[in-house]
């Protein structure tokens, strides 16, 4: 698991690390264990149904495990298998169904997130802006090279397009990226200092670049005794290589360790690699992005011939306590709209994209804040209108509403944070198939469901359940931690009824190998799509 890099000195050779919380699926050709169906096998009976899955849950390496497994009938409503439906479990990203709820039923499909450009003037006839400019971020995770054929530089284009049509062609004073949107710490609540140096655990700011990761490349020099060629993409000089490393000849062994401690921007790499080996390819987390943000605009700017004669800086919401923005009194030069929440959605559950899901949660609690802040009355002289909590905080508490309107128990849901990444998040089988009843039955149910990952086609379950009658046909949400496999989801059985499962396995240690637990859960997705009986 990537955690463990940061653990290590010197570790075995690493290919791209995969996903702590969205591991990489399991191939096709994986063994299937013996209790997984015979594709070719109808289920003619709700008793061989629950026999077959009890089958798979009592394994006896299993035995020291915790399996909670609930399915029912989206047409019926009746149960067709329950296993501790009502326990909690830790979800890993399952959070993320509730997080895109939440979020797709308060903000709406065509929800789109701002960032402008912000000052105190407007600029001079001769296009020279007095001051410092200010870019005000409002959580847009779309400022990415995913977002703009992998290229770098080309998703903040627009954004310096809108600076230029305002006639701005100089600025005297700093660029300053304002990140004071969001309340709270860069990381979600739980996150492990562990997770923190990678992509799974990438700060979270309202001006978001790139996902808030570096590429990180290691290759072995031309010849043995020179230490390898690290680089990192975008080039920058906010990140500090401390290079260890050094090439060995061909038959020498490969190990590599990098670590970036937390709150730093120093990655330091050691280890070694054989000359002619393919070496090693990551991404790593930047400390403060609203900086990196920043500095890469300011050089966007430059090559369109717009100068800065001012230092590239960030500020915070804590900055903003002592010196507040008022944006109602600034000059907006220019803005710049996200694709709608609804094309977005599906960026957040198919890949499983932590940062992403941690923003929509955090966008739920400042907007919540905002419009709490237009209704109610002014404070008295001397009061504070602050709520004094923090965005994640506001964003919980509008989770729990949602549930209860959802018709959930006070307590039958415990969300920390956005993304799954904590270990203090806890569901159950039984609220996560009532989350999906209630989606299915909402105004909005079709963009939901396409945001799921689809069995044998995309996201995490590419490789999973391929040439089974669950392929095309499952769209589910999976999750992994240490000890941690989940997957909720819906299915349609052979029969042609449509179900809503969650399927949730904790306190697992894998000492085989050669089986994944993953394997037995898609057994039982099997089982469902090869039901030939109605409930």
């Amino acid at each position: 698991m990537t955690r463990a890099l940061s653990l290590a000195l010197s570790l075995a050779l690493l290919l791209p690390a995969p996903s702590s919380l969205h591991a990489a699926t399991a191939p096709a050709s994986r063994q299937q264990n013996a209790a997984a169906p015979e594709r070719e096998a109808p289920i003619n009976d709700l008793d061989t149904l629950r026999a077959r899955i009890s089958a798979v849950t009592s394994q006896p390496r299993f035995g020291a495990a915790a399996w909670g497994v609930k399915v029912v009938s989206l047409d019926t409503g009746k149960t067709l298998f329950e296993q501790n439906a009502g326990k909690f479990f830790a979800p890993a990203s399952n959070a993320k169904l509730y997080t895109s709820a939440l979020a797709l039923d308060l903000l709406g499909p065509d929800y789109r997130f701002t960032t402008s450009l912000d000052s105190g003037s407007r600029p001079s006839a001769s296009g020279t802006l007095k001051g410092d400019l200010i870019i005000y971020g409002r959580g847009d995770p779309t400022q990415s090279m995913r977002f703009s054929g992998g290229d770098y530089y080309a998703t903040l284009d627009p954004l310096a397009g809108a600076l230029a049509r305002a006639g701005v062609r100089r600025v005297e004073g700093d660029l300053v990226a304002d990140e004071s949107f969001f309340k709270g710490p860069p990381f979600g609540w739980g996150w492990q200092w562990d997770d923190l140096q990678w992509r799974d655990g990438a700060e979270v700011s309202a001006l978001t670049l790139n996902d808030n990761v570096i590429d990180l490349s290691v290759k072995p020099a031309d010849r043995p005794g020179i230490p390898c060629r690290v680089t990192t993409e975008p080039k920058n000089a906010l990140v500090t290589i401390i290079n260890r490393t050094r090439t060995l000849p061909k038959e020498g062994e490969s190990k590599i360790s990098v670590y970036r401690p937390v709150g730093e921007n120093i990655i330091y790499v050691s280890g070694h690699y054989p000359v002619g080996s393919a070496g090693y390819a990551g991404k790593i987390a930047i400390h403060n992005p609203a900086n990196l943000f920043a500095a890469t605009f300011k050089e966007v700017l430059a090559r369109r011939g717009i100068t800065v004669t001012g230092r590239a800086r960030s500020v915070d919401w804590k900055y903003r306590e002592v010196i507040p923005l008022d944006l109602s009194k600034a000059v907006e030069l220019g803005s710049v709209d996200s694709p709608p929440l609804k094309d977005i959605l599906g960026e957040v559950l198919k890949p499983s994209q932590n940062l992403y899901a941690q923003l929509l949660l955090l966008q739920v609690g400042a907007t919540s804040e905002k419009s709490r802040a237009l209704t109610k009355p002014a404070p008295a002289p001397g009061g504070d209108a602050d709520s004094g909590k923090t965005s994640e905080e506001l964003g919980v508490e509008v989770m729990n509403q949602f549930l209860e309107r959802m018709g959930l128990r006070k307590g039958e849901v415990v969300i920390e944070e956005g993304s799954g990444l904590s270990r203090g998040n806890m569901i159950t089988p039984s609220a996560t198939v009532e989350l999906l009843k209630f989606m299915d039955r909402h105004k909005w149910a079709g963009i939901f469901r396409d945001s799921l990952p689809v069995a044998g086609v995309d996201g995490t379950l590419r490789n999973r359940m391929k040439g089974t009658a669950a392929a095309s046909n499952v769209r589910a949400k999976t999750g992994t931690l240490r000890y941690v496999y989940t997957l909720s989801g819906y299915a349609t059985s052979a029969a042609g009824e449509r179900l809503a499962f969650s399927i949730l396995l904790n306190n697992y240690y894998n000492s085989d190998r050669s089986i994944s637990p993953r394997d037995d859960i898609d057994a039982i997705v099997l089982l469902l799509t090869s039901l030939a009986v109605r409930s």
